[in-house]
């Protein structure tokens, strides 16, 4: 069994703050794949369902944030669960809005939320971040986090939960790295490749440099004149400098 945990505060009024995107991330999951309506249980709100063939338990905490590891200890207690059964959705300010990280442990970045399931679950479980960006000054973040989301923030946070409830049933069987390259092929934000191994990119973006050339032996063949005088002072000082091809 897995228990999926958004994040998130209970209550109208926090319903569309971005420290509420782990709520958002539950009930997408919940209705693209056909789980149970939530009801009150382990002092939040559950939903039951499978997940590539497997039962599946979505909590969402109702201690409000800072309490979060309260409730998800109790559903853990009574299911008999490790750390390994669980997967936890946040917000995460250290992300640009949209990108999400997915990987076990890790610090807990000041999220209160993640500092208490650490405290009573310990940090051997997954998590997945989601970007919401950061504010740029540590006095602004709580007004950040508590704030709803912009309209403008609209264009890729409803693509972003469509595509993490579309393929949840990849996180769920572990399959980290095909959820993460399924998300970014589906909200358009698909990294590059790796560069291939003697051929490095410029910082520029430009083409790399032909292999076996220095730079110093491109500029002196570009700068080259195309033809060159064969005799007298000038035709000595220009062999001096570009070498004899005789």
């Amino acid at each position: 069994m897995l228990l999926i945990a958004g994040l998130g505060n209970p209550g109208p009024q926090y319903a569309r703050n971005r420290h509420n995107v782990g709520f958002m991330a539950a009930d997408a999951i919940a209705r693209r794949h056909s789980f149970s309506g939530f009801s009150k249980k382990f002092r939040g709100e559950i939903a039951e369902g499978t997940l590539a063939g497997d039962k599946v338990l979505l909590l969402k905490p109702m201690t409000f944030m800072n309490l979060s590891g309260d409730s998800v200890r109790e559903a853990m207690r009574f299911y008999k669960l490790s750390p390994a059964d669980l997967i936890v959705i946040h917000d995460e300010l250290d992300l640009a809005p949209g990108k999400l990280k997915l990987k076990i442990g890790g610090g807990n970045g000041g999220h209160n939320g993640l500092k208490s399931i650490d405290a009573h679950c310990g940090k051997d479980y997954k998590r997945l971040r989601i970007g919401i960006g950061h504010p740029g000054h540590k006095d602004r973040v709580n007004p950040h986090v508590l704030g709803d989301f912009a309209k403008s923030d609209q264009e890729w946070l409803e693509p972003l939960l469509d595509a993490i409830a579309d393929n949840a049933e990849l996180m769920a069987r572990g399959d980290d790295a095909g959820f993460l390259n399924k998300i970014a092929l589906a909200t358009g934000t698909a990294a590059p490749k790796p560069d291939k191994p003697g051929k490095p990119a410029s910082a520029t973006g430009g083409k790399p440099a032909p292999a076996g050339k220095s730079h110093i032996r491109q500029a002196r063949n570009s700068a080259q004149p195309k033809t060159l005088p064969t005799s007298g002072p000038m035709a000595d000082m220009l062999k001096k400098l570009f070498g004899n091809k005789d």
